[in-house]
Order: structure tokens, then C-alpha cells, then sequence
């Protein structure tokens, strides 16, 4: 029953993601059939991808029963991996159909953010992705916590879910101010995912290891910080601006290093307030921008 329910959700995520990217089809008025082909050329490789991710990092579960790598029902497949497919997917799209890349992945963001935010409940049936058991029995319900086998544990999953609709909403409601303006879009799909992601990796007991780092947080926070830089130069933002990424950068990685709790949550607290100001910034500038051009 677990890995129908794991599947189904898959194959939701992917339906409503279909209908999304066939809406923005026609509101940007591409080529007939654009979102049908975004489907066909990054689903496949995105899953590839996400599962050999998985494996590569995961090897020690595999290199015995090799077979075991094809039982994608059973879980195991890393986000990171799958986008990195999936970009290759949208690569050769847009060599085909003669489309720029940016704009493919912009067209598909909200789909997969919300993708993700549908997907992680996959985790809850499968009874993985889950953080620490909860010692305090005050905090020993759902959605904090969740129970497998008569034990309380946080509900990382259900963070991730919860944080990822939030970024859906942002995104969707965000995508018309940039149409004409390709992968903007995508880069803020970048900034809202690792942001969450880099914080909630740490609460996690299942995660992909390389040496004593989480392979997941190490590189959300760069990918956060390529982000929040290519916005910021974008928007001209303010010198104080880079100040505060790397306040809010080096207080992460220290958290991380340190498995510091409080301290990541500070560094993401200053993340967040950071990204905000580079928003804020970013539509001053093209609300200037669009009453100039009237």
C-alpha cells in the first residue's frame, strides 16, 4: 500500500505540474505542445538523475545488492540529483525547439517547487526522510512530530513540504513581473529551495554524507549564495546587502560545522531577512523601470 501511495503521488505531482507548465504555455504564448515536451524531456532525466545521485552518495546501501539500485518505489531519490537531470533534459529542449534555456526552466519552476512540496508526503508513507525522535511529549503530535512504529520523530518531511508550498505561492504569484526578464524566475526558485533546504538537512537523520558534510546543506548553501549574488547584481543592491550574506553565510557554515542548531537558525533568520531586502530592492527597481518606460 505504502509504494502505490509513494508512486500516486509521483504521477500528482507530475499531472499537476503538466497543467501548470500548459498554462504558462499559453500565457507566454510558446510553441503548441511546449509543456508536453518539458514533461517528456526532463521527467525521464530527472529521475535518472535523482536516483543516481542517491546512489552515488549512497553506495554502501547498493554495492551488494546491485539490483536494488532500480527499486526507485522504495525511496531514495535526491532532489539535487533530479534537478541536475532534469536541467539536461530542458538542455536538449531548447537545442530542439530552439527556445532559450532560462526561460524553459522559469516556465517549470513553480511546478516543481510545488512537485517537491506534493512529493516529500511520499516520505511520510515510506516512513523516511524524518528527523531525531522527539524526547518532549509536548511537542509529540502532527505535524511536529510523526509517529513510525509507536516512536515519536520530527517531521522533517512535513517542514520541507510546508516550506516548498510556501515558495509554489511566491512563485506563482511572482512569474508574470518577469516575463521578459528570463531566469529570474529560476534563480528565486534557487534562493526560496535551498534556503529551506539548508536548515531543515541538519534536522535530519537519513542524509547523504561526504566525509562529515551533508552533501544536501553544503550545497544549498552555495547554491543559495550564487543565487542571492546574481539578484543582488541584477537588482544593483545596496553594499550592506553583501554584508549580510556573508554575515548570514559564515553563521550557517559555522552551525554546520558544529551541528549548532540555534546557531543555523540565526544564520538563516539573517539569510532570509537578506533575501527579503534583495526582493524589495528588485521591485523597486523595475516598478522605476516600468514607469519610466511609460
Amino acid at each position: 500500500m505504502n509504494i502505490n501511495l509513494y508512486g500516486l503521488l509521483i504521477a500528482a505531482a507530475i499531472t499537476i505540474g503538466y497543467f501548470l507548465c500548459a498554462k504558462e504555455e499559453k500565457a507566454r504564448q510558446l510553441p503548441k505542445d511546449t509543456a508536453i515536451d518539458i514533461v517528456l524531456y526532463s521527467i525521464p532525466f530527472a529521475i535518472i538523475g535523482a536516483r543516481l545521485y542517491y546512489v552515488a552518495f549512497a553506495w554502501n546501501s547498493f554495492k551488494y545488492n546491485i539490483i536494488s539500485i532500480f527499486y526507485i518505489w522504495q525511496g531514495g531519490l535526491a532532489i539535487y540529483g533530479g534537478i541536475i537531470g532534469g536541467l539536461f533534459g530542458l538542455y536538449l529542449l531548447s537545442k530542439k525547439r530552439h527556445l532559450p534555456l532560462p526561460l524553459l526552466t522559469d516556465v517549470i519552476s513553480p511546478s516543481l517547487i510545488l512537485g517537491q512540496a506534493i512529493g516529500r508526503w511520499g516520505n511520510y508513507f515510506n516512513q523516511e526522510a524524518h528527523g531525531k525522535i522527539v524526547q518532549d511529549i509536548a511537542w509529540q503530535f502532527f505535524p511536529a512530530a510523526v509517529n513510525i512504529s509507536g516512536q515519536w520523530y520530527y517531521a522533517t518531511f512535513f517542514y520541507e513540504s510546508a516550506w516548498n508550498l510556501i515558495g509554489f505561492i511566491f512563485l506563482y504569484l511572482s512569474r508574470k513581473k518577469y516575463y521578459k526578464n528570463h531566469g529570474i524566475i529560476t534563480i528565486w526558485y534557487i534562493t526560496v529551495y535551498s534556503l529551506g533546504r539548508m536548515v531543515i538537512e541538519m534536522m535530519r537523520t537519513d542524509s547523504l554524507m561526504l566525509g562529515s558534510i551533508r552533501v544536501s546543506q553544503g550545497l544549498s548553501i552555495l547554491l543559495f549564495v550564487i543565487a542571492v549574488v546574481l539578484l543582488s547584481k541584477k537588482s544593483y543592491a545596496p553594499i550592506y546587502v553583501y554584508i549580510l550574506l556573508f554575515a548570514g553565510s559564515a553563521t550557517v557554515i559555522i552551525a554546520a560545522m558544529r551541528e549548532s542548531m540555534m546557531c543555523l537558525f540565526l544564520g538563516a533568520l539573517i539569510l532570509l531577512i537578506t533575501s527579503v531586502i534583495v526582493y524589495l530592492n528588485m521591485e523597486k527597481r523595475r516598478k522605476l523601470a516600468k514607469t519610466d518606460n511609460i
